[in-house]
Order: C-alpha cells, then structure tokens, then sequence
C-alpha cells in the first residue's frame, strides 16, 4: 500500500485522499548520464524518508526522466505517489491516451496516481477533460489536474462538464514568486483543490539571496530549509524541490521539522513582500 503521509505533513486533495506536503521534483534528472547512479539513489533514499510523492513530466528529458524513475522505484512503485504531466499539444481525445501509455511505460507501471495537463494549450478544455475522465474510469490513472493555469483559466476549466474534479493546480510559487497570493490561491482555496509548488528554491537562486541568507543563518537553518519551511507553513500547498543529490535530500527533509512562529514569518514577510496587485502568472 502507498504510505502518503510518512514524513508527517499531508495536504488533502479534493477526494480527501492525504499525500505529503512535500514531495520530489525531477526536471532534468536522467539527462546527463554520468549523474544517473547518484539519482536513482536519490529517489530511492526519497521513498524511504517518506518523500513518496514524485512528480515528472513527459517533456522532461522527452521521456528520460520518467524511464529513470521507473528504474529506480522498481518493486517499490507502490510505496510512491506517481504524478506526470502531458505535453498540451497531446492534449486531444486521441493524444492523452496515447501520451499516457507511453508515460506508464516508461515508468513501469499500470497506473499514474495525478496526471496534469502541463500547461494551457490549444485543445479544447472540454476535449482534455473528456479524455482525462476516460483514463481515470479505466483505471489507468486515479486523479488529474493542470498545472500553470491562472484563475481565469481555472474558471473556464471549472466551467466545462467534468472540469470540477480537478486536483490540483501546479504553479511557479515561491518566496520571491507570491503572485499567485492575490488571486489564484484564494480561489483554488474556494474550491478546496490544493497548490502544487514547483520550483520552490528558483531553480537554487533564491538561496543565494542575502536577505533569506541572512535570515537562516540568524534562525539556526538553511537557506532552503528556510525556504521550504516558509511554503510548509501555508494551507494546502504541496512544495515539490527538485534534488538529484541525497545529501540536498537530506537537508530539505529536515525543513519538515520547522516550525516558522509569527515572528519569523512576518520577518519573511518584510524580505519577501506578498503582492499589492494582480499579476501575471509566472513560468519557468
């Protein structure tokens, strides 16, 4: 049976089914191949320190960081909350099946656990959806989402037959990204579908802040413990860093034993401003 909420914070999907609040990211794993041995154990240390949700994509590596996910997981696949993502030009009737044949296949299973629409595309939101609902009545998958929609698209989704079984929203969100503040989580909040935060360290450029430095070193963490302690904090976002190295593994893990108080929260608050205004939703 998958263990969701080994490492003790869980977020709540629309279901009411609990997966941890913090997961693992896996762009760019698999393409340099003299880092393959260093990433499998990674994700394989990952599932034993509870880390068992493991988001990937087919873009990624155009298919390699999914194959090097099914090598590492092997007899373990059952222990992992498996989300991958479909290209939107793949979004069709015909095209979603097909990618998600191709994505189990590559992860050496029968069944995805979220499957998301990457980004927003040219195919019908009705089309992706009707498709999307097929696959989970098929059992090939068991929930599905979107990721980098903005309210407005979420709305136009939410507005299509079917479009309120929506999991999740994944986004570009982090300290130094809290656009989506103003409007998107207060929505996705309404509609109790969590955030997923991607690339909750800016690809490692916000540990390199002075200001967020400063604050770690002050409060006796890391950088990136500070980081990821500051999205734990918030309601029903699931942060999903990405790390190829254990002992960056190790290190993030430990932010789960944080607890920000209001004091420091509110410092981060003073480095890292929410918005004042509505602006467009970030990408990476």
């Amino acid at each position: 049976m998958r263990q969701s909420g080994r490492n003790g914070r869980t977020v709540s999907l629309p279901s009411g089914e609990q997966v941890p609040a913090l997961g693992l990211g896996s762009w760019h794993m698999g393409d340099d191949p003299a880092r393959r041995s260093e990433e499998i154990a990674t994700l394989r240390l990952a599932l034993d320190l509870g880390v068992t949700l493991i988001d990937t994509a087919e873009m990624y590596g155009e298919g390699a960081a999914e194959e090097l996910i099914g090598e590492a997981l092997g007899d373990r696949r059952d222990e992992a909350f498996l989300v991958s993502k479909v290209y939107p030009h793949n979004a069709s009737r015909d095209g979603v099946p097909a990618a998600c044949e191709r994505s189990l296949r590559r992860l050496r299973t029968d069944r995805l656990d979220l499957y998301l629409l990457h980004w927003p595309g040219g195919v019908p939101l009705e089309e992706t959806v009707e498709a999307f609902e097929a696959l989970r009545r098929a059992g090939k998958i068991r929930h599905w989402g979107v990721s980098n929609f903005d309210l407005a698209e979420m709305e136009a989704l939410w507005a299509v037959p079917g479009g309120e079984a929506a999991a999740t929203d994944q986004i570009l969100y982090n300290l130094a990204r809290r656009g989506p503040e103003w409007d998107l989580l207060p929505g996705l909040a309404r509609r109790r579908v969590p955030a997923m935060a991607y690339s909750p360290l800016e690809q490692t450029r916000l540990l390199r802040k002075p200001a967020l430095m400063d604050f770690a070193s002050r409060h006796g963490m890391t950088p990136a413990q500070a980081a990821l302690a500051w999205l734990l904090a918030r309601k029903d976002v699931i942060s999903i860093p990405k790390t190829a190295s254990r002992e960056r593994l190790r290190e993030n893990v430990a932010a789960l034993e944080l607890a920000l108080s209001d004091e420091q929260l509110a410092e981060l608050d003073r480095l890292f401003p929410p918005p004042t205004r509505p602006s467009p939703l970030a990408m990476l």
